[in-house]
């Protein structure tokens, strides 16, 4: 007896980014962990991604509260950078996913076959929402700018370098962004970091990111994943649009015995005028302390 063809359910979105942030956030399991969710109540605490011939994928969709989660994950048998990814999920259904340039906008196509536990109608509305979660991430980070400032410092870079992550100079240097500033964490690559301050009423906020990279005297890269409000850290949801995935790298170089301080940092149109008024600030404190 022959095996019933699967439906074929095709979904569609525009995204306006280019085509290399689409990708990178369509792949890239620093980004998938912000879109990869149906509803404000799931989230994606875990992926990976072996983007290959061959190559296994998996995520974690789980419901915030505990009470339910399953692993999404298959095998790809075709990646063409920037035009088509196909694989076969574990559950032996095949998906593909194509990436059309329209002028500025790129038409992300996803086909795949239904399984039989769920109503077509739920299946097509649950990856279309997941969908539009991607586009909305997506979009907000392709409208990230990186701003870049520098300062000349009169002193050795591993002073520098020392200095500028000690925790009562970090406290004092980054004062200008928030007069109680401080951070929770470790400075070792892939270490947990949170960025942490209180407004005028008290109230704890601030920035959960990872420290993405850590070559002492040279080069420290951090990512941030998530926003922190009062006791509850988000790090998925229209609240961290525009925030995770932001980067924020400082460069240390030599120059005629002073270290040059090289800060680049993504930002938003929402604080663009904030940052640029304020790093000049913070790091002439900091200057002044390397240099005493």
């Amino acid at each position: 007896m022959e095996n019933k063809a699967k439906e074929i359910i095709t979904i569609q979105v525009y995204i306006q980014a280019p085509i290399q942030k689409v990708w990178d956030c369509w792949t890239g399991p620093n980004h998938i962990v912000h879109w990869n969710y149906a509803s404000i109540d799931w989230h994606s605490p875990g992926a990976e991604n072996d983007l290959r011939v061959g190559g296994r994928f998996s995520s974690r969709m789980e419901a915030k509260d505990g009470s339910v989660g399953f692993d999404f994950g298959g095998i790809y048998t075709k990646v063409e950078t920037h035009q088509m990814i196909e694989y076969v999920l574990d559950d032996d259904r095949k998906v593909q996913i194509s990436f059309e340039i329209q002028g500025d906008k790129i038409l992300l196509t996803e086909s795949f076959e239904a399984e039989q536990e769920n109503t077509i109608e739920l299946q097509r509305f649950g990856w279309q929402a997941i969908l539009d979660n991607f586009k909305n991430y997506t979009e907000a980070l392709a409208t990230l700018k990186t701003l870049h400032f520098e300062i000349l410092i009169d002193a050795g870079i591993e002073k520098v370098y020392q200095n500028m992550f000690e925790d009562k100079n970090w406290r004092e240097w980054t004062a200008p962004f928030n007069p109680t500033s401080y951070y929770e964490g470790s400075w070792e690559k892939n270490a947990r970091m949170l960025f942490l301050g209180t407004d005028h009423e008290g109230n704890k906020g601030g920035m959960v990111s990872r420290i993405k990279e850590n070559i002492p005297n040279q080069f420290v890269s951090i990512e941030h994943i998530g926003i922190i409000q009062g006791d509850q850290e988000i790090l998925s949801g229209p609240d961290v649009y525009g925030w995770a995935g932001a980067m924020e790298n400082y460069a240390f170089s030599e120059v005629n015995g002073k270290t040059l301080l090289s800060v680049d940092l993504d930002a938003n149109q929402d604080f663009m005028s904030y940052f640029t008024e304020t790093w000049p600030v913070s790091l002439e404190i900091l200057k002044a302390i390397c240099e005493k």
